[in-house]
């Protein structure tokens, strides 16, 4: 059974970039055809979709959030790393990752713990 752990700093200052990794175990995230996103939760907003690398590497990011948001693996240690620049106090949230059978309906079927995430001076 695939695992998935986000890892990374839980409070950044503003102006900064929060930049978060996501360990997998269990599955190799470059088996066919899976998908591997990053997910915030916020009381207000919701689960809102970031953005996904997919199995052989190609990057999708919400329009919303395309501008400040970088996705990438490493494929030696089974990770993928999401980058987010000039965050906001906005940008706080729950950072989730987890494994998507596919884009654009996201059906997800396996979640990290997810990782608080404030921004504050």
């Amino acid at each position: 059974q695939v695992q998935l752990q986000e890892s990374g700093p839980g409070l950044v200052k503003p102006s900064q970039t929060l930049s978060l990794t996501c360990t997998v175990s269990g599955g190799s995230i470059t088996t066919n055809y899976y998908y591997w996103s990053w997910i915030r939760q916020t009381p207000e907003k919701g689960l809102q979709w970031m953005g996904s690398i997919s199995y052989d590497g190609a990057t999708y990011y919400s329009p919303s959030l395309k501008s400040r948001t970088s996705i990438s693996r490493d494929t030696s240690n089974n990770q993928f790393t999401l980058q987010l620049t000039s965050v906001t106090p906005e940008d706080t949230a729950v950072y989730y990752c987890a494994r998507d059978r596919g884009l654009p309906d996201h059906e997800y079927d396996s979640w990290g713990q997810g990782t608080q995430v404030t921004v504050s001076s």
